[in-house]
């Protein structure tokens, strides 16, 4: 017994040791950043949620705390923008970050006791939606798109074509492995936007040169221009990698 549980933590510890070093790969290098449509999507924070899925809350959150210490030094250190400041407060730049861990864990796991139907019914229409959009942004942005975001985006359509018809055979915890990225996602997009709104929405939007009173307009704006984008991309990320290994763990 002793020596599985020393096998257990020496596994947790060396998850969480690659996929923060792969965090902070992501945020040093353009790997950080995916063209989706007209916008960049961060793919940052997808090694926190595979980490919370793979191996439970604990080991998202210490990955996640990686990432977050990570995006506090790199708006210190690296190229620092007139609006960095945000992230120099560890409410913004850490503890989002640690949280991720944490929804996308419990996410994934609450909905994966369901039952096999209506898993496979959610399953339809969560990816069903996906394509929708991804259509609408290939659509609507047509004219805009350079060659490299125009295969991005019709790999990610055919990536979803290809969850339906896998849905239709088996379930295999697609479902919650997906609402869990989702969440996990929106959790970083909405706490980071929503600190940066609730402490400095008078001093970012000075900074900018933009109206004060357009602060709640302008946060939402970019929740929803970058966070959906961002979401969807964690989920067909992460449910690729979860679904490739060989044995999710159990907690």
């Amino acid at each position: 017994m002793n020596i599985n549980k020393t096998h257990q933590r020496n596994r947790k510890m060396v998850v969480s040791a690659i996929l923060g070093a792969i965090t902070i790969v992501l945020g040093m290098t353009p790997l950080g950043f995916i063209p989706l449509g007209v916008i960049n999507a961060t793919t940052m924070h997808i090694p926190v949620i595979i980490a919370s899925i793979v191996e439970g809350p604990v080991v998202g959150a210490v990955v996640g705390l990686i990432f977050g210490i990570s995006s506090l030094l790199n708006a210190i250190l690296k190229n620092p923008t007139p609006v960095s400041f945000v992230f120099f407060n560890p409410v913004v730049s850490v503890l989002p970050r640690v949280l991720i861990g944490i929804t996308s864990y419990y996410a994934y796991n609450g909905f994966k006791k369901l039952e096999h139907k209506k898993l496979k019914n959610l399953s339809y229409i969560f990816w069903i939606i996906i394509l929708g959009f991804l259509i609408f942004t290939l659509i609507k942005d047509l004219g805009k798109l350079d060659v490299v975001n125009t295969i991005l985006l019709v790999v990610f359509m055919v990536f979803s074509v290809g969850m339906i018809i896998y849905t239709k055979k088996s379930v295999e915890e697609n479902f919650p492995v997906a609402i869990g990225a989702f969440i996990g996602s929106m959790t970083n997009t909405i706490l980071v936007l929503g600190s940066i709104y609730l402490i400095y929405a008078e001093k970012y939007m000075t900074t900018l040169n933009l109206p004060v009173d357009t602060a709640r307009k302008a946060i939402l704006g970019i929740s929803i221009t970058s966070g959906i984008p961002e979401a969807i991309l964690s989920v067909i990320i992460t449910t690729a990698v979860v679904k490739a290994l060989p044995k999710r763990r159990s907690f």
